[in-house]
């Protein structure tokens, strides 16, 4: 017998549980002012996400997915990014949306049950949340394609869970990217949990980086509460996208802190010593200690960020409750060209039923 062929998965890890520097820092890591740009926005999801969750709980808004714990793979992510490349995000990218422009009244207001927040204002060829699993990835994929046959330097970028990547979708999404070399980078974040589900039960795999060596693509793994690892690992994958060497696959590491979605309790099946575990190695606290050894941060900065974050999120939410409500019929929008009889009878039906009600 002979060997074929041989794999190897990386694991990349720049600043440590402590704020310590655990390897070589990239460039953007001695801009003080980006720093400080990553740490704000990282800040201002966890802000807005505790306000999302507390809006659901007070019945101001529908099922909620949090973000708590994603902030550093959420941010470097979209710090990697240039505004014209594609993002095809799940359902919880908060911090990569905010980066890239999306308002957090456009997420309020998706959430609170009107489509119109996905018609975002800046990104505009961003893709909107993906509530089925894995499907994303088929999007960016075929927009990914239409980059390559324009000629356009763009990328795609598709986020995917951890339990995602046993969808059939995501195979046949990292396959066709392999297959024709498109410009496009996959981030997996694995916080552990689909759901109830833990990872041990999903796959039998060491990682989740390895299945991108079955579509003949680079994998890598990276600490996903590391900010700087994450910008690096994607900075990197997407310079090659563009430059024509094909896609890429980033796991990044991480741990959801909240429940799946407010619909959800982790308590049922989470041990409280793993959660806890978690909390000492989360992000924020390790990019803050980072800026806090390198005299660029301390707590009268801290309590100044606090409060303007504060500020932002309840003029969103202001914002948000003032935002006009959608006709009735609007539902009906945008389904057909021509509205087939039954639909349009549908439409009538709501439209009365609303007028008895005295409103929307």
């Amino acid at each position: 017998m002979r060997t074929v062929a041989e794999f190897r998965v990386e694991y990349s890890q720049l600043l440590g549980p402590d704020g310590d520097a655990v390897g070589d820092l990239p460039p953007f890591a001695r801009d003080v002012e980006e720093l400080v740009r990553m740490y704000r926005m990282m800040t201002l999801a966890r802000s807005f996400d505790v306000k999302a969750v507390n809006l659901q709980r007070t019945g101001q808004l529908g099922t909620y997915a949090p973000c708590l714990g994603h902030e550093a793979t959420h941010v470097g992510v979209g710090a990697a990014m240039r505004a014209e490349d594609v993002l095809a995000p799940v359902y919880r990218e908060v911090g990569t949306q905010l980066w890239r422009g999306v308002t957090m009244r456009e997420i309020l207001v998706y959430w609170g049950g009107d489509e119109r927040g996905s018609d975002f204002a800046v990104p505009r060829g961003d893709f909107p949340w993906c509530i089925p699993i894995a499907t994303q990835t088929l999007h960016a994929a075929g927009a990914a394609m239409a980059f390559k046959i324009r000629r356009e330097r763009r990328c795609a970028v598709a986020y995917i869970g951890d339990g995602g990547t046993s969808e059939g979708d995501f195979y046949e999404a990292v396959n066709v990217a392999g297959a024709r070399a498109l410009p496009v980078v996959f981030v997996v974040v694995n916080n552990g949990w689909a759901i109830s589900v833990p990872l041990c039960a999903q796959t039998a795999a060491k990682t989740l980086a390895q299945k991108a060596i079955a579509a003949g693509i680079p994998g890598v793994q990276v600490d996903g509460n590391d900010v700087f690892a994450v910008r690096q690992a994607v900075s990197s994958a997407l310079e090659a996208a563009r430059d024509g060497r094909g896609p890429a696959l980033v796991e990044a590491i991480t741990y959801r802190l909240s429940d799946h979605t407010t619909a959800d309790d982790a308590g049922r099946y989470r041990q409280a010593a793993e959660v806890e575990r978690a909390w000492r190695i989360e992000p924020l606290l390790r990019t803050r200690r980072f800026l806090e050894k390198a005299g660029l941060w301390d707590e009268d900065r801290e309590r100044a960020l606090l409060a303007d974050c504060a500020r932002e999120v309840e003029q969103a939410v202001a914002a948000y409750l003032s935002f006009p409500k959608p006709e009735p019929g609007a539902m009906f929008d945008h389904l057909f060209e021509r509205a087939p009889a039954h639909l349009a009878a549908q439409r009538v039906m709501a439209t009365r039923r609303a007028d008895r009600a005295g409103g929307h």
